[in-house]
């Protein structure tokens, strides 16, 4: 299979390569110049960034292999950098391989929490030949998100964070990481959705790009034409295993704020309101004389809990949480985690047929 693949690739290659002259055989000056328009050069934008992407390497020590690689491609990988993926560096075996990037010079470098969990001992390489160990800073399950420090002297190259409100489906993304430990290789694409739910946790709230993005790719980062870092790669759709045009990045605004909590403390605080939720559906706004299905419909709450505190009620539909609109559930999910515990925020719910405006003060969410 791996063969084939590979020879695939290479006929496209060799496709492309004797198209390309007949079309620049052709062209005028005007229109060579409207291709390069249209079809823009990444290369200033990677030499910017890349040598801030790097490569991660867990090792652990359990008997059976954990390095999510499958056996085609280990036996691939193990002829073409001369050693065994499960039993490296005696005995110990690789359990994952990913990608990450480096956000200051202090060695902060952010990845995903999957590439990292269940490793004792966390490798780091930069520009493909330095080598540092990393201590784990924190992670963060339910966003799968993770911060690693490197000791480097404080000379390391980094990457800015990017406003991904601002990216919009059409826009190019260009993905840099160590698909299958090859690193540093770089792909591009457009973003084809916003706000995705792979019902992976839940504050899923994904950027959907085609950029090629594999295996290994996990915890790299996702550029827009400016350089800037607008998401983190963290996972595919694909039945076969391989690329098939679906993957997913966290957006960076989500990121950042999780990133700033981990370097803070370790760990990441959220808002917790202490209530069991359930969307309002067309005939849930029908039955309770609501004029549009939309809102998160409080079901249980959570004994002595915030919202009991507060006064929410069973039945009631939440509307606004602390100047937000609330359109899903989804929404409230975010929004109180993403308040600050203690804060006194304001919530418009919907009760019996007329609309009110109560305070809640939110709690932490228990860990």
């Amino acid at each position: 299979m791996l063969k084939t693949k590979l020879g695939a690739i290479a006929l496209l290659a060799g496709a492309m390569a004797v198209a390309a002259p007949a079309v620049l055989q052709t062209a005028s000056p005007a229109q060579a110049n409207a291709l390069k328009s249209v079809l823009p050069s990444f290369a200033p934008l990677v030499r910017a960034t890349q040598p801030a992407v790097v490569t991660i390497r867990v090792e652990g020590r359990s008997g059976a292999s954990q390095s999510g690689i499958d056996p085609e491609m280990r036996e691939f990988m193990e002829r073409f950098f001369g050693r065994d993926f499960d039993n490296d560096r005696g005995g110990r075996q690789v359990r994952g391989l990913g990608s990450g990037f480096i956000i200051n010079r202090n060695g902060f470098v952010v990845t995903n929490h999957h590439v990292i969990e269940g490793g004792d001992r966390i490798t780091v390489l930069v520009g493909g030949s330095k080598e540092y160990t990393a201590e784990l800073v924190g992670s963060d399950p339910k966003t799968d998100l993770a911060v690693l420090r490197i000791d480097a002297g404080g000379n390391l190259p980094t990457v800015p964070w990017g406003n991904s409100e601002k990216v919009e489906v059409g826009d190019w993304a260009i993905a840099i990481g160590s698909p299958f430990g090859l690193g540093s290789s770089v792909t591009a694409g457009i973003v084809s959705a916003r706000g995705r739910n792979i019902r992976s946790g839940p504050y899923d709230d994904f950027l959907q790009v085609d950029a090629p993005i594999n295996r290994g790719n996990s915890g790299g980062p996702l550029f827009d034409q400016q350089g800037r870092v607008i998401g983190v790669n963290t996972a595919i759709f694909s039945p076969s295993g391989g690329n098939v045009g679906i993957a997913f990045a966290i957006p960076a605004n989500q990121a950042r704020d999780v990133v700033e909590d981990l370097i803070d403390d370790g760990s990441v605080d959220r808002g917790w309101l202490g209530v069991s939720i359930q969307p309002v559906t067309s005939e849930v706004a029908e039955a309770i004389g609501l004029s549009n299905p939309a809102g998160a419909l409080v079901a249980e709450l959570v004994a002595d809990g915030p919202a009991e505190n507060g006064g929410l009620r069973r039945g009631d539909v939440i509307l606004t949480f602390d100047g937000r609109q609330i359109e899903t559930v989804r929404d409230l999910t975010r929004t109180v985690a993403d308040t600050d515990p203690g804060k006194r925020a304001k919530v418009r719910v919907f009760r019996r047929g007329a609309e009110q405006t109560i305070t809640v003060r939110t709690g932490r969410f228990p860990t």
